[in-house]
């Protein structure tokens, strides 16, 4: 006679590494690896010693654009959103110094850079300001700055940026320099 101690029923573990191993492949394939967001720019080098890197820039090839602690974006002291500030770069960077912005909407540009080559964009932010804003400023900037250079490509080379050769390429970023300068406000 067979006791019912003896007749435990019993799961069959062999499979179950096969199993485990397959989700995990699952779950590895079909994860989506988040991409981190960024700012790609070059710093510049350090001044070398014993030379004076201190400039003497004109007020009127700067472009001052602040950003306070409430994601609020200032242009030459008037707030503007920030769909606004891709134009007024641009008109900034390539007016050639007559100061007329047709996307200014009242903005005076008396500050209106004398040619690309010495316009400087300088942007203070606050302690606060949050990443995500200050992401969007930049990237306003940048477009800014790319479709400039994408027009000028066009009517020097009569092809886009893309098309370029690296000679070439560097001609247009010659003629549309990304000066920026940024510093924290106090």
């Amino acid at each position: 006679m067979r006791t019912s101690r003896n007749n435990m029923p019993q799961v069959n573990a062999g499979s179950m590494a096969d199993i485990a191993f397959l989700l995990l492949i699952f779950f590895l394939v079909t994860a989506v690896i988040p991409n981190d967001k960024g700012i790609n720019r070059k710093l510049p080098e350090l001044c070398p010693t014993d030379t004076n890197c201190n400039t003497n820039i004109n007020q009127r090839n700067i472009l001052q654009i602040h950003v306070n602690a409430k994601d609020e974006l200032l242009v030459e002291g008037r707030i503007i959103k920030i769909d606004e500030l891709k134009s007024i770069t641009k008109n900034f960077l390539s007016n050639n110094g007559d100061g007329t912005c047709s996307h200014c909407d009242g903005l005076s540009l008396s500050t209106s850079s004398d040619n690309p080559k010495k316009a400087v964009i300088s942007l203070q932010n606050d302690k606060q300001t949050s990443y995500e804003f200050y992401i969007k400023v930049q990237d306003q900037l940048t477009q800014a700055y790319y479709e400039l250079r994408n027009t000028y490509a066009n009517s020097v080379f009569d092809k886009p940026t893309k098309d370029l050769t690296k000679e070439e390429l560097q001609k247009v970023r010659m003629a549309y320099p990304f000066i920026l300068s940024e510093a924290e406000l106090r």
